[in-house]
């Protein structure tokens, strides 16, 4: 590593050159941006999930507060940023990372983000994006067909329409989620005589007027945090968010879902929203969403699908139907930036009704003009980057059969999982993949043999101690660096609905072969034999059976 031994200088001059395009290859930019560009592809193709680093370690190279009086030539800084940072980063692209559902990304988005970066486009004005503000409104065009498969003439009458929109794009499901919700809220408590609606006089004169003592939104117990985090923006309140309990595949149960709405309704609580999952974040289930539309409809009230995860499903003519009532939902969020491979960011919600986001519509003087095309005045995000051309870049070069052979690939490598760890002895399997997500533990047979004629109390006990075992090897396999498996809790039925500690997995991944799958279970194994204490008592205990 070379470093420059003089001082650099904030001056005109030194400032004008960092905005200035490098003239040549071997400028000193042009090498720079050459030796990133190496050191990102030698990052990217280890195979190491995380190196084995304590973050409290990582925390002391960013401990200063200060701004720095001295500036760096960017050669130094960026050396500095290959060691500390990009070093001590988490590969996601690890064919051995299959903990979260953020995945490899296909290697032409690299050139493409940094195409998006120099353009830096700001999607929430024409006057600041021009072609990039037709191209979002055609993905939205295209993600609203995937949904709900209108004719031609739909897209052609709606797509562009300054006064209407298809849906938004955002940074995530959580904003996505927020703004359907937003979009349903205003919509139930319109304008009507002299009220001039929630968005102008606010919640308390909005419930007064229509004469409701209370909103309550209903979402199943395996529902995203993301929807208190809308009751709580929208000022409806986070325990408004009702839980529906699941079936024992943590499916929302329909019958309870009409009971509570019965309830509600006898207390005068109007229903804002009844929220479908496709792809709960736990287990990777789908709720019937034909069943929750029928209820919806009997209600009167907004049917929204939270399809961040599972919503690329629709891509597979082959398992869209696991999906079938969607195309009843009023709004759908779905993230681009997971099974869709694109970076991080890229989340959007589409409304069937393109007159739908009307009632949050914004305007301003010197941008969001009305009868303008300006995405930004049926968006709560203002200033937002060009996103929508890496979805439609990659919705190009990847095709929609190209991603159903992904999506595919993934549900068949999580049921070769499942059945490799059903056939294990030392592993339980908990919820079986419906897409490509699943959750088990280790649990050695002999322990599994005790538990399957244990009375309440012992039940209790081996399941805390194999729940300890379980954050032990998690901790311990995170910590080495190989490979890595997230954790979480879940109700499970044979336990009497005890929270258990489970590992879970996410099978995006399309390098991820079985082989790595065999040796995640392999290491699970050997880390189990370091416990020193949970291991031992269990064994202890199975043998006195």
């Amino acid at each position: 590593m070379t470093i420059n031994k003089r001082a650099a200088n904030a001056t005109e001059e030194s400032l004008l050159r960092i905005f200035t395009i490098p003239e040549a290859p071997d400028s000193t930019l042009g090498r720079i941006e050459q030796e990133i560009s190496q050191n990102l592809a030698g990052f990217l193709g280890s195979h190491i999930a995380a190196k084995e680093t304590a973050l409290t370690e990582i925390e002391k190279d960013f401990d200063c507060s200060k701004i720095p009086e001295q500036p760096a030539f960017v050669s130094d800084h960026m050396h500095h940023l290959l060691e500390k940072l990009v070093s001590q980063s988490v590969h996601t692209s690890s064919p051995s990372f299959i903990g979260h559902m953020t995945s490899a990304l296909p290697y032409f988005i690299l050139p493409l983000s940094k195409l998006m970066v120099g353009l830096n486009q700001n999607l929430v004005k024409i006057e600041t994006s021009k072609a990039f503000t037709p191209l979002e409104r055609q993905v939205l065009g295209m993600m609203h067909r995937l949904v709900y498969q209108f004719e031609e003439n739909f897209y052609q009458q709606w797509m562009h329409s300054a006064n209407h929109s298809l849906g938004a794009f955002c940074s995530g499901g959580t904003v996505a989620n927020i703004t359907a919700l937003w979009v349903a809220r205003n919509n139930l408590l319109r304008a009507e005589g002299n009220f001039k609606g929630v968005a102008r006089e606010g919640l308390f004169n909005a419930l007064k007027h229509y004469q409701y003592d209370g909103l309550a939104i209903l979402v199943s117990k395996r529902g995203h945090y993301s929807l208190k985090k809308s009751a709580d923006v929208l000022g409806i309140g986070q325990d408004s968010v009702i839980a529906i309990p699941t079936d024992e595949h943590n499916k929302m149960d329909p019958q309870k879902l009409r009971e509570k709405c019965e309830e509600l309704t006898a207390k005068n609580i109007r229903i804002l929203s009844i929220v479908g999952v496709a792809g709960t974040t736990e287990t990777g289930n789908i709720d019937p969403l034909n069943e929750l539309a029928e209820v919806a409809n009997e209600y009167q009230c907004h049917f929204h699908v939270d399809a961040a995860w599972g919503g690329a499903t629709l891509l597979s003519s082959k398992h869209r139907g696991l999906l079938n009532g969607i195309e009843r939902a009023d709004s759908v969020t779905i993230d681009a930036h997971k099974q869709m491979y694109v970076p991080m960011g890229a989340g959007l919600v589409v409304f069937r009704n393109p007159a739908s986001v009307a009632s949050i519509e914004h305007h301003a003087e010197y941008i969001l003009r009305k009868g303008s095309k300006d995405l930004g005045a049926h968006t709560l995000e203002g200033s937002r980057p060009g996103m929508a051309m890496l979805v439609y870049a990659s919705l190009h070069i990847i095709s929609r059969p190209g991603y159903e052979m992904l999506i595919n690939q993934g549900i068949e490598k999580a049921k070769y999982f499942a059945d490799i760890i059903d056939q294990h002895p030392d592993f339980e399997l908990v919820t079986e993949p419906e897409l490509c997500l699943l959750t088990y533990r280790y649990n050695p047979a002999s322990v599994q043999q005790l538990l399957s004629k244990a009375d309440e109390n012992t039940l209790t006990n081996v399941n805390n101690l194999l729940d300890k075992l379980t954050k032990f090897i998690q901790k311990r396999q995170r910590e080495n660096g190989k490979s890595f498996v997230s954790r979480t809790r879940i109700e499970v039925k044979k336990y009497h609905g005890r929270k258990t500690l489970v590992f879970r997995v996410v099978l995006a991944n399309p390098l991820t072969s079985k082989e790595i799958l065999k040796d995640v279970l392999e290491e699970q194994v050997e880390l189990a034999q370091e416990s020193s204490h949970f291991l031992p008592k269990l064994v202890a205990l199975s043998q006195n059976l």
